[in-house]
């Protein structure tokens, strides 16, 4: 009987999403530090410092815009779903949980940016994240948990969209053979382009 009636409140999956959220975006920022001021005493040598921080500032845009993503594409889901139950609400944990470590996927690919397998780990950090909303979305599904007012086919662009998305992340994990900064470089034009969803032509299609 218990089992049935925990975890019904879509609210309070919404509320934790949103301050767990908001924790990462800030953590991924304060991994950013001011130069020290030892030895900087001019315009160039701070410039330089600031130079520096390149591959800091590269990660926190791409996890911002990561993170950005997958907070709309989780309360669109919540959205549509006429309640939950504890099988949704512990996949939604499964879910933060993942979102928690992108902080430290970010860190460890500022500090090894030229490295395939933090490049590879951060990606995995990516697919985890995709893997548990589609999860989310077909379980619902299954479990009736959709509006019944949902727009028709929204089921099949929802699906469509995680499965395009993870293809094109793929796609940006396996340049890191070429060279992770071609792999870094793709990823953030997929971002762009879901985060802005610019109306040309095909490129409208797969934001």
């Amino acid at each position: 009987m218990y089992n049935r009636i925990a975890g019904q409140s879509l609210e309070r999956i919404a509320a934790l999403s949103d301050g767990l959220f908001a924790i990462a975006m800030t953590l991924i920022v304060l991994e950013i530090h001011v130069p020290a001021h030892d030895g900087i005493a001019t315009d160039g040598a701070l410039w330089q410092a600031l130079v520096g921080l390149a591959p800091r500032f590269t990660t926190y845009l791409l996890s911002f815009l990561t993170l950005g993503i997958f907070w709309t594409g989780q309360q669109t889901q919540l959205n549509f779903f006429s309640h939950a139950d504890r099988d949704l609400a512990w996949i939604h944990f499964g879910f933060l949980a993942v979102v928690s470590l992108l902080p430290f996927s970010t860190t460890l690919l500022a500090e090894f940016i030229t490295l395939r397998l933090a490049l590879l780990l951060y990606w995995a950090n990516i697919f985890a994240l995709g893997l548990l909303l589609y999860l989310s979305w077909a379980y619902a599904s299954r479990a009736k948990l959709v509006k019944d007012a949902a727009p028709e086919g929204i089921s099949a662009a929802v699906r469509r969209r995680i499965v395009v998305a993870q293809a094109l992340y793929a796609i940006g994990a396996l340049l890191c053979l070429v060279d992770t900064t071609w792999s870094i470089g793709f990823i953030v034009l997929v971002q762009l382009n879901y985060a802005v969803a610019p109306r040309i032509g095909w490129l409208y299609r797969f934001s």
